[in-house]
C-alpha cells in the first residue's frame, strides 16, 4: 500500500524504531471479528464456539476474533441478535465506560450500532439509552440493529449534536463519542480513505470533533464520563482534542483500567498518558484511541423533566388507553410475563419504555421497544417483541436448529410445519429469530420481507 507522503513522515517521527513494523502490518492479515450479545446469551465462549470462533480479544470479554468470511448476515444466529460483526479495537470505547445503577448514557455519533448495542448488553437493558445519529439512512441501519440484538430502553434519534444538547441540559450519567475522523486507522481494511487522506482533512476534523465534545459536555451530569474514540492515529485528533476538553471545560482525565492492554496516549501534558492507542503492529487490530473524560464542575443547568401525559400525535388518553388493553390482552396469549414502563402511542403504534424524558420537536425513528401496531382492532406484534426477550418468556415456541431445512425455510419467507396453535416465536439453537403464526398444522410467516435470506 502506497501510503501519503505526509502521513508517513508523521508517523516515522511518532514511532521511531518502530516504523518498519507498523509499515510491515499493512501486509497482514486484517483482524475481523465478532462481538456476543450479552443480552441474549449469558455464555458467550459457547456461543463463539458454535461460530467457530475461539481467541478472545484482550480488551473485551466478549469480543472474539472470527473470519468473517466463515459467517453470513444470513446465519440464524446473526437474525437472532446473538453476534454482531465489529472491528475488534472499535470495541474499546463501550467496554470502557463506567455504568452506575440504572444508569441514562447517549451514544452521540451512533450508526451503524456497534457501541450502542454493546453499551446497551453492559446496561442489561436497564436504565435509558438515547442513540443518535444524524445521516438519516445510517440512522435507519442504527434502528434496525437496535431491534435485532433485543435492546428495549433505546431511543433512536436522527438529529444534530447541538439539537440534543438544548434538549438534554446535564441529564446524562456517560456519553460515548466516537466521532467522526480522518480514517487513518483503517487505511489497510478501507483503502479508499488513503485517496481521501490530507493533513488539512485531518486539521477540519479536529475542528468538528471539538464541537460535538462541546456539545456533549453540555448534555452530561457533573460527576459523569465521556468516552471519546477515533480512529484515527492523528495526534490533533486525539491527545489534542483530549487535552482541549481538560483546559476549556477542566474535564479529568481518567484511567481505563480494562484497556491497560494497550498504548499509552503521547505527549506531555499532564495524564494524557491514561488515554489509550491502538498500534496494528502492537495489538490485534486496526488503529484506534480512546480517552475517558469526567466532569468535574460543581454546578449544573436543571435536567431534562419527564414529558407530561397528554395527547400525542394528536392521539387522546382514551386512544392510548384501547392500544394498550388491546396488547395486554394479546400479551395474556402468547407471553408468561407482563411488560411495565410508559406506553407511548406513535400514530397505530405501540411503544414501550422504562423512562419517557421529553423528546418533543425531536426527529426519533424508534422509541424504546416497538410492541406492535393497532390494525382494525386488534393487536399484530413487531418483529421487535419477538426479540426482546428469551425463547422461554413466549407462550409458544417452535424450536429448530440453526442447520434444519425447516428454519431455512423461516427465514426464506415460506411456511413450516408446526402443531402449535396462535403466535409463536420460532428458534433456532433456543435463540428467537421471529414471529410466526401457526393453525392447522402449519406456521404462517411473520418472518419480515425486508430480512428474508434468498435461496
Amino acid at each position: 500500500m502506497e501510503l501519503p507522503k505526509e502521513f508517513s513522515e508523521r508517523m516515522k517521527r511518532l514511532l521511531g524504531s518502530e516504523y518498519e513494523d507498523f509499515l510491515r502490518s499493512y501486509d497482514t492479515k486484517i483482524n475481523q471479528g465478532i462481538r456476543i450479545n450479552t443480552l441474549k446469551c449469558s455464555d458467550t465462549r459457547a456461543a463463539a464456539a458454535r461460530l467457530g470462533a475461539a481467541e478472545r480479544v484482550a480488551w473485551c470479554p466478549d469480543g472474539y476474533y472470527t473470519e468473517k468470511s466463515a459467517l453470513s448476515g444470513n446465519h440464524p444466529y446473526h437474525a437472532a441478535g446473538v453476534f454482531y460483526f465489529q472491528e475488534p479495537s472499535a470495541m474499546s470505547a463501550a467496554e470502557g465506560l463506567p455504568l452506575p445503577e440504572n444508569p441514562r448514557i447517549l451514544d452521540l455519533c451512533a450508526a451503524p450500532g456497534g457501541k450502542t448495542t454493546h453499551i446497551g448488553a453492559r446496561m442489561q437493558n436497564k436504565g435509558l439509552l438515547v442513540s443518535n445519529e444524524i445521516i438519516p439512512k445510517r440512522a435507519l441501519i442504527l434502528a434496525e440493529n437496535v431491534e435485532r440484538m433485543g435492546l428495549i430502553n433505546t431511543i433512536v434519534t436522527n438529529e444534530a449534536p447541538s439539537k440534543l444538547a438544548d434538549k438534554f441540559p446535564a441529564f446524562f450519567d456517560g456519553i460515548i463519542v466516537d466521532a467522526p475522523c480522518s480514517g487513518e486507522g483503517m487505511f489497510r481494511k478501507e483503502p479508499q480513505a488513503v485517496t481521501e487522506w490530507s493533513e488539512a482533512h485531518t486539521l477540519s476534523c479536529a475542528e468538528r470533533q471539538k464541537n460535538i465534545l462541546d456539545d456533549a459536555y453540555k448534555m452530561l451530569k457533573t460527576g459523569g464520563y465521556i468516552m471519546y474514540s477515533t480512529c484515527t492515529f492523528s495526534f490533533d485528533e486525539n491527545e489534542r482534542i483530549v487535552q482541549y476538553m481538560a483546559e476549556k471545560h477542566s474535564m479529568e482525565i481518567c484511567d481505563i483500567p480494562c484497556l491497560d492492554s494497550l498504548s499509552d496516549g503521547i505527549g506531555d501534558f499532564p495524564d494524557i498518558e491514561k488515554c489509550r492507542r491502538i498500534f496494528p503492529h502492537r495489538h490485534k487490530g486496526e488503529g484506534h484511541f480512546a480517552a475517558l473524560l469526567r466532569k468535574t464542575e460543581k454546578a449544573a443547568p436543571p435536567e431534562n423533566k419527564r414529558e407530561k401525559r397528554g395527547k400525542k400525535n394528536g392521539r387522546s388518553h382514551s386512544t392510548l388507553d384501547s392500544a394498550i388493553k388491546l396488547y395486554r390482552d394479546f400479551e395474556k396469549k402468547a407471553l408468561k410475563t407482563a411488560v411495565s414502563g410508559e406506553f407511548v402511542l406513535f400514530g397505530d403504534n405501540l411503544y414501550l419504555l422504562p423512562e419517557k424524558p421529553d423528546t418533543d420537536g425531536l426527529k426519533i425513528l424508534r422509541c424504546g421497544l416497538h410492541l406492535g401496531e393497532i390494525k382494525k382492532n386488534r393487536f399484530e406484534p413487531s418483529h421487535a417483541l419477538s426479540h426482546a426477550f428469551p425463547a422461554d418468556t413466549y407462550k409458544n415456541a417452535l424450536c429448530l436448529t440453526c442447520d434444519s431445512p425447516e428454519i431455512k425455510k423461516y427465514m426464506h419467507g415460506e411456511t413450516v410445519e408446526c402443531s402449535l396453535n396462535g403466535w409463536c416465536v420460532v428458534c433456532a439453537d433456543g435463540y428467537v429469530t421471529g414471529w410466526g403464526k401457526a393453525s392447522g398444522g402449519i406456521l404462517k410467516n411473520r418472518y419480515p420481507k425486508s430480512l428474508r435470506t434468498l435461496k
